[in-house]
Parts: structure tokens; sequence; C-alpha cells
């Protein structure tokens, strides 16, 4: 194990370029990109890295970009930050808050935020980055930075690997990630073994019978079959999932008609499941269908409604020996601001990336929340914004030096 001296060293110059990443932090904030449009960031992040020495493989995937540092003989270890932001208005009330709107793949416009944390994780890599590469005599090995898009998505890492990404850099001993919360600012988590569940999308078209709205017994009403469709698949994990079996099931979109006096011909639903192992994922995926055929045969809907799967995440199982390894080094630097935390029902698609190589990966968790005002929502029950809120945003300090840290102390794991 690389000792804790070796990351200190590393991270001595931490606070002569702590100025730079919370500015760069703040421009990234507000200019975000939507998934696999991240050009801008992409070309700061390859400009950097080649700025500071980096070997740079940029255009993976479109706009995934790998710096690879060789520092001698040693270990290869890769650490990966995800770059795109989601289509959320941005409502923090921050100077640096993001105004920016964006075309979606849909053709439809729509505001743009940070509202994920990628622009801390994006600024955290780089600030490790940089360090790394002007610490060299207190490492040895290779380093790879690794930036990827589309992570909220779902395809990012799996666009990254089906173009090459494993011709184009080293094969690494270990990967490595981290993702900001809204947990204390200065804290760390780990965890050893399943941790992220794994996330499906399905699309669901219900096909009914137009009529007008006064006379909906001329028509096939595929509203109320939608929404007895929703009601329904709230029972499969209260009433057909062993209580000790942890699942969600969430209709997150439901759209029909355009007008109040108008039976449509149709209805679209969009649900979302989060599993931690393949039977339950399996059982959920056929519930989904039966309950929608069934409720389109009891409603004499004119055809079968229509079950599309779209995008999935991997589950996410930590490698226990590397987590165990970051873990004791997290302890020693970090001290009691080291903790576990247990599953989380986020999902990710880090994982594709360490499977392509058939190498061990541990992604841990690292605090964003200020921590008086976190301490002050606990004490009076309130609600902190989660990731994905248009109110959320990382306290920049401290947890923009937390992010660098973790991510030197665990890369110095192995290369200190």
């Amino acid at each position: 194990m690389g000792d804790v001296s070796g990351s200190t060293r590393v991270l001595a110059g931490l606070a002569g370029i702590r100025a730079d990443l919370e500015f760069f932090y703040k421009d990234l904030h507000a200019h975000p990109e939507l998934s696999h449009r991240e050009e801008r960031t992409a070309g700061e992040v390859a400009e950097r890295l080649r700025a500071w020495g980096y070997e740079v493989h940029d255009g993976i995937g479109g706009t995934g970009v790998a710096g690879v540092m060789a520092n001698g003989d040693g270990p290869v270890v890769l650490f990966r930050a995800d770059m795109d932001a989601l289509p959320v208005k941005e409502r923090t009330g921050l100077p640096y808050a993001s105004t920016v709107t964006a075309v979606d793949a849909d053709g439809l416009e729509q505001p743009v935020m940070h509202a994920c944390g990628h622009d801390m994780h994006v600024t955290c890599a780089l600030g490790a980055a940089r360090l790394m590469a002007e610490a060299r005599d207190a490492w040895k090995g290779t380093y790879i930075a690794l930036f990827q898009p589309a992570e909220e998505t779902g395809d990012g890492a799996e666009t990254m690997v089906r173009d090459g990404l494993a011709d184009r850099i080293p094969r690494p001993d270990v990967c490595l990630g981290q993702h900001v919360f809204p947990y204390p600012a200065g804290t760390v988590y780990t965890r050893e073994g399943k941790t992220f569940a794994s996330a499906d999308n399905y699309r669901v078209t219900v096909h009914g019978h137009g009529a007008h709205g006064s006379r909906p017994s001329a028509g096939i009403d595929p509203v109320v079959i939608a929404a007895a469709i929703v009601l329904r698949l709230q029972t499969i994990v209260s009433r057909e999932l062993d209580m000790l079996t942890p699942a969600v099931v969430t209709v997150g979109s439901l759209h029909a008609g355009s007008s109040p006096n108008v039976i449509p011909d149709s209805a679209v639903m969009q649900i979302n499941v989060r599993t931690y192992d393949d039977d339950t994922r399996t059982h959920i995926r056929r519930a989904i269908e039966r309950i929608a055929e069934a409720e389109c045969v009891a409603a004499r809907a004119p055809r079968p409604p229509d079950v599309e799967h779209f995008g999935d995440f991997p589950l996410t199982v930590n490698d226990e020996a590397t987590t165990r390894r970051v873990a004791a080094a997290f302890s020693d630097f970090f001290g009691d601001r080291a903790h576990t935390f247990g599953m989380a029902t986020a999902s990710e698609d880090f994982s594709h990336i360490p499977r392509a190589f058939d190498a061990p990966f541990t992604y841990w968790g690292f605090g964003g929340a200020d921590p008086g005002l976190w301490k002050s929502a606990v004490e009076k029950g309130a609600a902190i914004p989660e990731n994905h809120s248009p109110d959320f945003a990382p306290a920049v300090q401290p947890t923009l030096d937390t992010g660098v840290q973790a991510a030197v102390v665990a890369v110095t794991a192995w290369l200190g």
C-alpha cells in the first residue's frame, strides 16, 4: 500500500492551485453541456492535460478524453470523472448559476444545469491530475485521468469502450472513481460489494380509441388505462417482492392528449426500475409487461401495449480488496471524516470501463453539503437538496479540496 507520506507530498501543492480550481469550477458550472455534447468541457480538459505533460487521447466515444502519464515502473491506475449535465432549470440563485439552454436529442430546447455535481467531479479530477504531474518525484507508475461523457444517459462508458478505449490507453491494474453527494462537505464514504443499483428504463404505449370528451362511451380511454397501470405498478415492490428485497419502481413520465375535451388514441408512460440482483430485475420486467397487458385486456384496448426497454445502468459492485485498500488510506488521511455508507438506489455506468479491462474497481462518495446547513437541516428534520434537484449545488469549499484529496490519496495507495 502507498503510504500517507506519498499523498501528502503530492497534495502539498494544493494550496497553490486552489484559486485556479475554484475559478474553473464556477466557470464550468455556468457552462453545462448535455450528454454527448460536452465539446467545450472536453476541450478545456484536453488543453490542461497537454499543458501538464500528459499524453492526451481525445474524441473517444465522441467527447471522451484520457490523459496518460507514464512515470517509471509501477502499477497503472485509472481515475475516472464524468462530464455531462442535465436538462434541469437551475434555481440555486448562485452568482455563477447556469442560464444555458440547449436542444436535446428530441429536438426540444431545454434549460441545462450541472444538477448532479459532474462539474465538481471534473474539477477535482483535473486538480488531482495537475498535482500528480507537478509531484512526479513522489510516485511511480502510470496514471490515467479519464473524463467520460454521457453518464446521465447511461451509455457514455460503453460508447468509449466501443470506440476502442482499450486500444488507446494502457491496461489499468485498478480503476477508481468518486461522486459528490449531499452529505457534509469534508467527509468521504466507501463501501465493499454491492453499492449502486442497476437501473432500467421502460416506455409503455397504451392504445385506445379516440372520441369526444362528452361521449367517452364512444371510445376506449387510454388515459384511464394508463392510470390503472400506474396504480397497479405500485404493488410490484409492496406485494410481489420479499420485504427484505430492495427495489424501486417509478413512473417518471405520463403523456396523453392535448385537449381537455378530446379522448386521445394513445398514452405513453416511462418507467424507471432500480434493483440489486438479476432475479429481481427479471421479475420486475415481466411484472411490468404482465400488468400493462392485463389492464389493456380489462379495458378492451384495440391492441396490446407496446413495452420498450431503453437505456440501462449496470449494478455497481465494488471489489472488496480494492475498497479495503482505499478505505484504509482514507482512514489514515481523513481520520474520523472517513465513513462507510449503505447501498444506494442511485445508478452509475462507471463499471463498464473496468470490466472492459477485467480490472478491479471501487467507487466512493464524498460530501458536498455545507456542514452547518446540513447539521441544521438534520436537527429540524428538513430536506437537503439532492442530486438532480434544481436547487442542488455543492459548497465550493471544503468540497473541492476534499474531492482532490480523496482522488490523490486513493491513487497513491498504489502509486505512492
